[in-house]
C-alpha cells in the first residue's frame, strides 16, 4: 500500500514538475502493481538500467546512422577546442557514471535520496532528469570529498 502511495505522489510530482519521464515511469510501475504483475519487478530492476542505457545510446547514435554526423565531425573533435572539450566531457561523464554504478551496488538505499534530489532539481532548478547514474556518480564524488575533509 505504501508503494502505491509513493508512486501516486511521484506521478503528481512528475506532472506538476513537468517531468513526463518520472510521471510515466511511476504510472507504468503503478499499473504493474495494480494488475498484480509484481513478478516482473525484479526483472525490471535488474535489466531496466541496461534497457534504458540501450535506448539512450540508440538515440545518441541515430545521427551516425542517418548520416547527419560524418567524417568532418570526427576531425572537428580532434582539431577544435570545442571538440576536445566535448571529448573530455564525454570521458568524464562515463567515468562519473561508473562511480555511480559502483555506489548503487554498495549502497542501494541511496536511490531514495537520488530520486528525491532529482525531483527537487526538476521542481526548483528546472533541471532534466537524465538518470540515476550521473546523480549517483556525483554523490560518490561528494561522498569521497566529505570523507577526505574529515567527515564521519
Amino acid at each position: 500500500m505504501l508503494g502505491e502511495i509513493v508512486l501516486v505522489l511521484l506521478i503528481i510530482v512528475g506532472v506538476v514538475g513537468r517531468s513526463s519521464i518520472i510521471a510515466t515511469a511511476a504510472c507504468i510501475l503503478l499499473a504493474i502493481k495494480l494488475v498484480h504483475l509484481e513478478r516482473f519487478l525484479p526483472g525490471i530492476e535488474r535489466r531496466g538500467l541496461e534497457l534504458g542505457l540501450l535506448f539512450l545510446t540508440l538515440s545518441v547514435l541515430v545521427p551516425f546512422a542517418s548520416g547527419k554526423v560524418g567524417l568532418k565531425d570526427f576531425v572537428a573533435v580532434i582539431t577544435s577546442w570545442q571538440g576536445i572539450l566535448a571529448l573530455i566531457g564525454g570521458a568524464a561523464a562515463t567515468y562519473i557514471n561508473s562511480k555511480g554504478l559502483q555506489l548503487l551496488q554498495v549502497e542501494p538505499g541511496m536511490i531514495a535520496g537520488l530520486v528525491l534530489g532529482s525531483i527537487v532539481g526538476i521542481l526548483v532548478l528546472r533541471g532534466i532528469p537524465v538518470g540515476p547514474l550521473m546523480a549517483a556518480g556525483i554523490t560518490a564524488i561528494l561522498y569521497k570529498l566529505f570523507k577526505l575533509l574529515g567527515g564521519s
